[in-house]
């Protein structure tokens, strides 16, 4: 397979399993969006709408979206930075995280139950790529950063 090829399946096994993640146990269904918005916040809390939309290559308008929404259903708390009143941080709450595991578990469900359709060879195979699929997907934060940001 050539490069062509593998970044069309990785294009394709991206939206597949964007499409595919179920709705999270135990809480109210989160769009894949704010899925991803909630799980970098758990990530990096403290950070900014500003650095969440860069870091995630998301226009500002839509990251605000999520956040609100995000706000709105209480796993998402804005913070006054205490160095710069004029900057406001997005933290985990309690509530986000008591439901981490199962935020979590939708990111990784889907993939693990698709695996265990495979060969052993197939998943090992995948397995042994994981290091390799990291280091494209930072080399394509830095060489893309978002929308907006100057290179």
């Amino acid at each position: 397979m050539g490069q062509r090829e593998l970044a069309d399946v990785l294009r394709d096994l991206a939206w597949t399993i964007h499409r595919l993640v179920p709705d999270v146990a135990g809480i109210e269904p989160l769009p894949t969006s704010e899925l991803a918005v909630i799980k970098h916040i758990q990530a990096s809390p403290n950070i900014t709408v500003t650095e969440l939309a860069r870091q995630l290559g998301m226009q500002q308008s839509n990251a605000s979206a999520a956040v609100r929404n995000l706000v709105e259903r209480g796993l998402v708390a804005r913070e006054r930075d205490p160095g710069d009143r004029r900057v406001t941080r997005l933290t985990p709450t309690q509530k986000s995280l008591a439901e981490k595991d199962s935020i979590d578990t939708v990111w990784s469900g889907t993939v693990q139950t698709a695996m265990t359709r495979l060969t052993p060879e197939q998943s090992a195979a995948l397995e042994a790529a994981s290091g390799a699929l990291e280091a494209l997907d930072q080399a394509l934060h830095t060489e893309y950063p978002g929308p907006g940001v100057a290179q």
